[in-house]
């Protein structure tokens, strides 16, 4: 089947910039968010990024804004999709309910995926109706950019609903990897999430700066970027999550002490890039000055 409609469930940092990348690519795309406002935001919020990085002319970043239906009336928003993806926060009771609701309205026709970046397919496909429409598509952030979507299924996954999201994940300029079962964190956060824990273990310990952190991992391996910078840019909520869901399943006590230390700078306002700061301060953000790396 081929996927012309796109439902995506919340507007966060990576719903909004599914639903963008994908109607720039010329798929229908519904939005839905309980607020709209903060969907706006988040999506207008994308226009500096695309200028920059892909050299979007503001015109057709507007027609393509244009394009999108956003509401927060599920009904509305899912009667014609083909695929839906979840992108709702990363704690198992919201997901939950939102499969509930889908449940009630969903088109017999429509593929469901999450984008979960902790849970696996076998730990959700209980909450949806069709096992056998159902999977993950994992994405990096930053998609315009970072353009790999991770897809795999549970044994109940129909071979050809595999074969769409291959199908679908191409169409809007994403490198498809296709895992062949599901594995915790996927291949990037199954690499990523033990380098920014042990990052986050240094400053929830009181061991080192986040900067002084960043500053050592840049220079001793010449990455670009440091793992507070990468924590900034995907919003201090979802590695809370991480560290809460960590907490709650393991018992482990390096993740309850980095989550409360996270949940303070939430609870400030400092959430990241988004709300202005986060381990740095935006727009103008300590790591950009030319001194930054230097003795």
């Amino acid at each position: 089947m081929a996927i012309q409609n796109l439902t995506v469930i919340g507007a966060g940092t990576l719903g909004s910039q599914i639903a963008f990348q994908s109607a720039l690519k010329g798929v229908n795309v519904s939005v839905w968010n309980r607020h709209l406002d903060k969907a706006e935001r988040r999506l207008k919020g994308l226009k500096p990024h695309y200028q920059k990085d892909v050299n979007l002319a503001e015109k057709d970043f507007d027609a393509t804004y244009d394009r999108m239906f956003l509401t927060t009336d599920l009904t509305e928003a899912v009667k014609d999709a083909d695929l839906v993806i979840e992108a709702v926060p990363e704690a198992i009771e919201v997901k939950a309910q939102i499969y509930a609701d889908l449940t009630k309205v969903l088109p017999a026709k429509t593929i469901v995926a999450s984008n979960s970046s902790t849970f696996m397919p076998s730990q959700l496909v209980q909450y949806v109706d069709r096992p056998d429409r159902f999977l993950h598509i994992h994405f990096a952030n930053e998609i315009w950019k970072y353009n790999v979507a991770e897809i795999v299924g549970t044994s109940a996954t129909d071979p050809d609903v595999i074969d769409d999201a291959v199908a679908f994940a191409k169409t809007i300029g994403m490198v498809p990897i296709q895992m062949h079962k599901e594995y915790p964190g996927y291949i990037l956060n199954a690499l990523l999430v033990p380098f920014l824990n042990a990052a986050m273990a240094t400053w929830a310990k009181g061991i080192a700066d986040p900067h002084e952190t960043d500053k050592d991992w840049m220079i001793s391996t010449g990455a670009p970027s440091g793992p507070f910078m990468i924590m900034d840019i995907v919003g201090l909520r979802t590695p809370y999550q991480i560290s809460m869901n960590d907490f709650n399943q393991t018992g482990n006590p390096d993740a309850k002490l980095i989550a409360d230390k996270l949940k303070e700078m939430i609870d400030a306002g400092h959430y990241g890039h988004e709300a202005g700061e986060g381990f740095y301060h935006y727009p103008k953000a300590e790591f950009l000055d030319p001194n930054f790396l230097k003795a």
